[in-house]
């Protein structure tokens, strides 16, 4: 029997928030139906974020009220604040995801507030969450690097997964936010993480901004991750990585874990119709290569020397 991986879409949220292009509210819903079908765990639909922060977010109440759900998917959106929080409570979100950097300086760029600040506020957020029965899992961005302090001490990513943990999450995730993790430093933090953590949901999330994106998603495999969030196209990024291609493909990440025996439970067409649907709403290629090279058992075949 095939060992099973369970992977969370995050192109509507986390792709295509960075998009210069707003796309249009209908075009999400009709993407987040398709991907409904296609076997995931999760998707990430939006944030409750504020409309001036990230205005491609702005429908989010819109998006979670046209989609057509899927009992057997899980509808997550990224909640910053407590506001945040009561309107996804009201749009009926699922699960809550919230974020904290590791490293304090990129907390403080990309949160406007340190790490304690930012976890007092997420703890009125976990508390909410708790009274109205809807799980939450914590993103710790850098777990791996950050941009402006370089290397990360994983007894500092163990101590911030702890403490979210003792304030009864469901689950955390270790992020790769800006592409800085290599397959020994993510196998050897999985397999700490998996050790002292055996009752939480522990997820992956892998950016492809040096290559290796793919390398460590195996890496956490090996080391007993069962749970990633993977972007169709390859669509993302982190405005502090310059020349970031993204979030790793799901498509490619699904394809991978077929061949290698894994049973991820998905439809690889229908990802793949997905992929393609996501490049034409962003206007231009995506870093996907499985939409170029075709899958291996029906590759896109050209004359070659």
């Amino acid at each position: 029997m095939s060992t099973q991986v369970r992977i969370n879409e995050v192109v509507t949220r986390d792709g295509f928030q960075s998009e210069p292009r707003f796309i249009p509210t209908e075009d999400k819903i009709a993407l987040i139906d398709l991907m409904s079908q296609a076997g995931y765990h999760a998707i990430e639909v939006t944030s409750f974020t504020s409309p001036k922060a990230i205005p491609m977010l702005a429908d989010a109440e819109a998006v979670m009220a046209g989609i057509r759900r899927n009992p057997a998917v899980e509808y997550v959106a990224l909640i910053p604040n407590v506001r945040g929080a009561e309107r996804a409570l009201k749009a009926r979100v699922d699960a809550f995801n919230l974020v904290l950097s590791v490293s304090e300086s990129h907390n403080r760029a990309n949160l406007r507030m340190s790490r304690e600040e930012s976890c007092a506020q997420l703890t009125e957020v976990i508390r909410l969450a708790h009274q109205a029965g809807t799980p939450v899992n914590v993103s710790l961005s850098t777990s791996f690097g950050c941009p402006f302090e370089g290397a990360v001490d994983p007894a500092a990513v163990l101590e911030w997964a702890a403490r979210f943990a003792n304030l009864g999450v469901r689950g955390v995730s270790l992020c790769d936010t800006t592409g800085m993790a290599d397959p020994g430093a993510v196998g050897r933090l999985s397999r700490e993480a998996l050790e002292r953590f055996p009752r939480l949901e522990l997820t992956l999330h892998f950016h492809n901004t040096r290559g290796m994106g793919l390398a460590n998603a195996l890496a956490a495999l090996q080391a007993g991750i069962r749970e990633f969030d993977a972007s169709l196209g390859g669509l993302g990024g982190c405005p502090y990585a310059p020349g970031a291609t993204g979030n790793i493909c799901t498509e490619e990440l699904v394809h991978m874990l077929q061949l290698m025996g894994y049973d991820p439970g998905m439809n690889l067409p229908l990802l793949l119709e997905g992929a393609t649907r996501v490049e034409a709403l962003a206007g231009r290629q995506v870093p996907s290569q499985l939409l170029r090279a075709g899958t291996v058992d029906n590759p896109r075949t050209r004359s070659c020397t």
